[in-house]
């Protein structure tokens, strides 16, 4: 073999070993990310299996309002791709002045033809709407809320009002649904309250689970009325396809729809919302 052909050979074989060296990181990288993915899943089934779910202890029929000792906060891309963000488990639930309003909102069915509704049904609940309409089940009349700016207990409650009464510009029989806040007129809290914990524990967060638990109190007597305990996996990192893996995670438990509105429909199967006057 020529001098040159052998120059030739070993530039190949180099350029083959160090697309090999190259390579076995990457190899490595995948096969950890897959076991992480295999167990992650694995650990998921079986906290649905054996912790995850809602436990109620006992019922109160005919609750007007209540105290929401901790509101959703603000969440958006920057939090919905981070591994340790607390609120993972409820990703997909509104905060704010939304998850406010989502206890004083109605429940419907799916839509059928002809616009009406299907009845809801305790082993398929629908959807929470602001909006008024024949075959809705009511929520909460108000709830309380303690503002961390300055301490003190407002009220949040619904109005609906039809604008088109007054402004023409306005579709005939629309009805406009308007969130008041007013300081709470009573000197004592709400009887019942709903808060939530969310945890944050490593070594779940590594195999990509969240979990939090949300609660229901009697705060006279600190009786825990009902919990719910729920856990979200999500098995891929964020990406370009997927760059908010806790919107898209697997949830248990959850709903087929409405699931911007998970606590609400926990609460209210204990802290029965009361008829309308």
């Amino acid at each position: 073999m020529k001098a040159q052909d052998l120059r030739r050979l070993a530039v190949a074989l180099a350029m083959i070993a160090t697309a090999s060296c190259a390579q076995a990181p990457q190899t490595a990288e995948r096969e950890a990310t897959q076991a992480r993915m295999t167990d992650g899943k694995a650990l998921f089934e079986e906290k649905c299996r054996t912790v995850a779910g809602e436990r109620i202890y006992r019922k109160v029929e005919n609750v007007e309002g209540l105290l929401l000792m901790k509101v959703r906060p603000q969440a958006g891309d920057a939090q919905w791709k981070r591994r340790d963000w607390p609120g993972a488990a409820f990703a997909r639930e509104s905060f704010g002045d939304e998850f406010i309003t989502t206890f004083l909102g109605y429940e419907y069915g799916g839509e059928v033809l002809g616009g009406a509704f299907e009845p809801v049904r305790p082993d398929y609940r629908g959807f929470i709407s602001t909006n008024r309409r024949p075959g809705g089940l009511p929520g909460y009349r108000w709830v309380e809320v303690i503002d961390e700016t300055d301490g003190k207990r407002y009220r949040y409650s619904g109005r609906w009002e039809e604008p088109w009464q007054k402004d023409k510009n306005w579709l005939k029989g629309y009805i406009k649904f308007y969130l008041d806040r007013t300081p709470s007129p009573s000197s004592t809290p709400p009887r019942y309250g709903v808060t939530y914990e969310d945890h944050v524990i490593p070594e779940e967060r590594y195999l990509g689970l969240a979990s939090s638990t949300v609660k229901v109190i009697d705060l006279q007597t600190d009786e825990t009325l009902g919990a719910m305990l729920r856990y979200a996996w999500s098995p891929g990192a964020p990406s370009r396809v997927n760059p908010s893996p806790w919107l898209t995670a697997y949830r248990c438990p959850d709903h087929a729809r409405g699931t911007n509105a998970a606590t609400r429909k926990f609460v209210d199967q204990i802290l029965i919302p009361a008829r309308e006057k």
